[in-house]
């Protein structure tokens, strides 16, 4: 059982309703009349809704069955296949259950993929992947670091910004969390 002690910021994952519910944000609240509770922020891992909740202060939430699986990109057609690492099945998910990872899909890489009660409900990429720049502007002798950035087009089809001196077949590390350049490698 998790109580509303233990809530983490991003990482405390609760059953609620009947649904995985991940904790976005929590603030413990002590009013100087009456009992503490804790206000939340909380996103549903299946549907991937918000919604701000209020509980008691000490309230317990039992664990939801949650699997986390390694599953490799094979390609897509009407819908995105994966093949899962361990039983070695090829499973496919829609557009829309992909639709955080769709910018960052590359053949052969391994994603991770969560289940609930055994059914596949999303796929996480990795928080880092290094990617081939396949069209930016070319770099101009001087730049360095420092001197700003450019945007740059990705083999799979994202854009992100980098520093002037990156060029065109080079391969970078990029945070898939928020689309941001790391370094080149």
């Amino acid at each position: 059982m998790i109580a509303t002690s233990d809530f983490r910021r991003g990482s405390t994952k609760i059953l609620w309703n009947d649904e995985p519910w991940l904790v976005v944000e929590f603030q413990h609240v002590k009013p100087g009349k009456g009992g503490a509770f804790v206000r939340t922020k909380m996103k549903n891992l299946i549907t991937n809704r918000l919604q701000e909740e209020t509980f008691r202060s000490g309230e317990k939430f039992p664990a939801p069955d949650l699997e986390l699986i390694q599953v490799q990109y094979l390609y897509a057609d009407d819908q995105y296949n994966f093949l899962d690492q361990g039983s070695y099945e090829q499973l496919a998910f829609s557009a829309e259950q992909i639709d955080q990872v769709k910018d960052y899909l590359k053949q052969d890489a391994v994603y991770t993929m969560l289940k609930f009660k055994g059914e596949p409900i999303s796929i996480e990429a990795p928080n880092f992947m290094v990617l081939t720049v396949t069209s930016t502007v070319p770099g101009v002798k001087g730049n360095t670091a420092q001197g700003g950035s450019k945007p740059a087009t990705l083999e799979t089809g994202v854009v992100v910004n980098v520093p002037l001196f990156v060029n065109e077949g080079e391969s970078i590390k990029v945070d898939t969390r928020d689309g941001s350049y790391i370094e080149r490698v």
